[in-house]
């Protein structure tokens, strides 16, 4: 959908409503619903203000102390969303609705340089200057429960039924089940302008992924904050409850595994060539630079706390920062032939920025590439018993500590980024040491 098409819809009723969202730090979309007609006459031309706390909130969205760009004593002014007309589309899980994506300036007309959008657009400039284009696709994982959103909240998220009592990776009879769902999940997101590819059983109780074909790295991202929402709207219309967070239980976890490559000006891949498992010296760099970077990049790829309970040995979730071909057990795997060669990042959980993780893919690869460095060997094997290798970050605290004092990073992103997602991290860690948790209660209540 273009303005003109928005334009006549709005005109002949068809569409009333138009939704101006932005992602939040959590990869959350934030906004305004606006009347067609308002829209059109007052909000397309030059967008429209929003307090510029929803870039300085915790996820209870609870004004917090610490972040420069939003405080009490700043008074807690507006920036302005403007809209992304490449990205306007079509809501066919809301009657009359469409939506567009906005990017965030303040008042003076400046990026706002802490936007998860505005940081991935600042890493794919730094990627052209060197003559490549990232392409992105992420994997998302859910876990479904035959309960709503408002039974799930009054049960304290406790005692729940999943909408499979077993183990349905790959099984077409388990998947059957929900599928009216899926498949209304699905449809619904080709009609906002997506393509979905697939939908599959996974292994924990209810898990399911639904895969996207990748684009490229901005519009990977997009897309991503749109299904994530929208599968959730479309789950509550269902009475079902759908969670997206890394860890909900003690058994397998939700991935995010982000597929990425370069392409060069002639639009044909840049990571294919002669050297190792068919890589290219810019792919082998590209890929050294990720390795090189992940441990201080952590935090933008496992940003809460539950994030870190997702790293557990033989669990499908990396802990040795590896890289191997068509290795799960490696952080990195590489994946595809061909044009289609790519690697996987199996680090992210469903919990992630998707912004800031594919920003922080980019980030790593150019720094490869700018260092020249030289990648390491293969790992063959299992990469859970290897003792040797570089550890993914076992808690937010380490990460948080990592990103904040990263020189890389304070390169690659700018010392006001670094320091806003620092804080971001220790305002989680704050809200969860003062918390009492149900893990101590059931230990210490009666017996100590």
């Amino acid at each position: 959908m273009d303005l003109e098409d928005l334009d006549v819809a709005v005109g002949n009723g068809s569409i009333d409503t138009v939704l101006l969202a932005l992602t939040d730090m959590q990869g959350r979309l934030q906004g305004k619903r606006l009347h067609g007609r308002y829209f059109m006459d007052e909000v397309a031309g030059g967008g429209s203000e929003g307090c510029n706390y929803l870039l300085a909130v915790d996820v209870d969205m609870n004004t917090v102390d610490g972040y420069e760009m939003s405080s009490w004593s700043t008074g807690y002014g507006d920036f302005v969303m403007r809209p992304d007309f490449g990205t306007l589309r079509p809501v066919p899980w809301q009657p009359g609705t469409a939506l567009v994506l906005a990017d965030l300036f303040d008042t003076a007309g400046q990026p706002v340089p802490a936007s998860p959008r505005q940081i991935l657009r600042r890493q794919l400039d730094r990627l052209a200057a060197h003559g490549l284009t990232a392409y992105a696709g992420t994997e998302l994982e859910f876990v479904l429960y035959r309960d709503s959103y408002e039974h799930a909240h009054a049960q304290g998220y406790r005692n729940l039924t999943p909408a499979n009592q077993y183990n349905v990776d790959y099984s077409l009879l388990g998947t059957a089940r929900v599928e009216p769902l899926l498949r209304r999940i699905r449809n619904d997101m080709y009609g906002a302008g997506l393509l979905p590819e697939s939908a599959k059983g996974e292994c924990n109780f209810g898990q399911h992924e639904i895969a996207f074909r990748y684009a490229d790295a901005l519009t990977a991202a997009d897309h991503h904050v749109i299904y994530k929402n929208g599968a959730k709207e479309i789950a509550a219309q269902e009475g079902m409850a759908l969670t997206f967070m890394a860890k909900p239980n003690e058994r397998e976890g939700n991935s995010c595994h982000i597929h990425f490559s370069l392409r060069g000006e002639d639009d044909r891949s840049a990571m294919l060539g002669d050297g190792p498992a068919h890589l290219s010296v810019t792919g082998q760099r590209a890929i050294a630079g990720l390795l090189a970077t992940m441990r201080e990049f952590s935090l933008l790829f496992a940003p809460n706390i539950n994030s870190y309970k997702r790293y557990q040995p033989g669990s499908f979730a990396p802990t040795a920062l590896r890289w191997g071909v068509d290795n799960r057990t490696c952080a990195l795997r590489i994946a595809g032939h061909g044009q289609g060669m790519r690697v996987e990042n199996r680090v992210p959980g469903g919990d992630v920025n998707p912004y800031l993780a594919i920003a922080a893919l980019v980030a790593g690869a150019v720094h490869g590439i700018e260092s020249e460095m030289s990648l390491e060997e293969e790992f063959v094997g299992n990469a859970y018993r290897d003792e040797t290798a570089a550890r993914v970050p076992g808690t937010l605290r380490e990460a948080t500590e990592l990103w904040a004092a990263s020189e890389i990073a304070k390169t690659a992103f700018g010392a006001e980024v670094v320091a806003h997602y620092a804080n971001m991290g220790r305002v989680e860690l704050a809200a969860f040491d003062a918390a009492v948790t149900d893990w101590e209660l059931r230990r210490g209540f009666e017996r100590l």
